[in-house]
Order: structure tokens, then sequence, then C-alpha cells
């Protein structure tokens, strides 16, 4: 998984993959990893932000609401196509899952993959 920690050169330093979302727990602050900096680890505002170096112990997985709050790219829907009829497909079935609502999540899932099949993989196709 791309936010594992692993081991790091120092015996007794746990990093982060380069390019994770961690939180600094000194300052509750959002950042990504950029390596390893000695005994620390070093790290940066996402989007090119200010950098620091950051004892790992200090450091933790951001969570997906964390990430989605600071406007993290990645964290909404998107298409991996550039469509926006399949990005807003997606958005309305994580709001269908979001709400519990079985049947609209499964109602929802089928409109992501039929359009997908239809206007993706095989579009001009006659069914």
């Amino acid at each position: 998984m791309h936010d594992s920690p692993m081991a790091h050169p120092h015996p007794d330093v746990t990093t982060y993959r380069e390019g994770a979302y961690v939180i600094d727990t000194r300052s509750a602050t959002l950042a990504q990893v950029l390596g390893p900096a000695g005994a620390h680890v070093r790290v940066a505002v996402p989007g090119g932000g200010r950098q620091w170096e950051v004892p790992s112990q200090w450091l933790r997985l951001a969570t997906r609401v964390e990430r989605e709050t600071a406007g993290v790219r990645g964290s909404a829907p998107r298409s991996a196509v550039g469509c926006t009829e399949c990005t807003g497909l997606e958005a309305a079935r994580r709001e269908a899952v979001a709400g519990g609502d079985e049947e609209a999540v499964v109602d929802a899932t089928i409109a992501v993959r039929s359009h997908f099949r239809d206007a993706h993989l095989l579009p001009g196709r006659a069914w």
C-alpha cells in the first residue's frame, strides 16, 4: 500500500513512503512525505508548500476525511479517462454509499459501470 510505514536507514526511525499524506501531530498539520532526512522525515505542505523535518514518532497517517477536508487532490471522485459524466456518476454512487441506501447504491453502481462500458470500452456497439 502507498501509505504504509517502511524501514528507515536509521534503525530507531520509521518513516512513510514518499508521497504519503501524514499528520505532524505536534501541530496537527497535514503534510506530504518527501523522504528521509537523517534521523527525521522531510515533509511539505501538499502542493509544493513549506518544507520541514519531523521526528518520525510525531507523524501518523492522515485519514481520508483529513485529506478530503484539506482538499487534497485524489480524495474526490474523478475519472481515469477525464470524463465529467463518469465523475458525476461516481460522486452520486459515493453519496448513496454514505447514505446507506442499499438499493440506491446498487442503482448507482450499475449506472457507473454501464456508462463506462458504453462510453469508453465499447462505444458505438449496439446491445
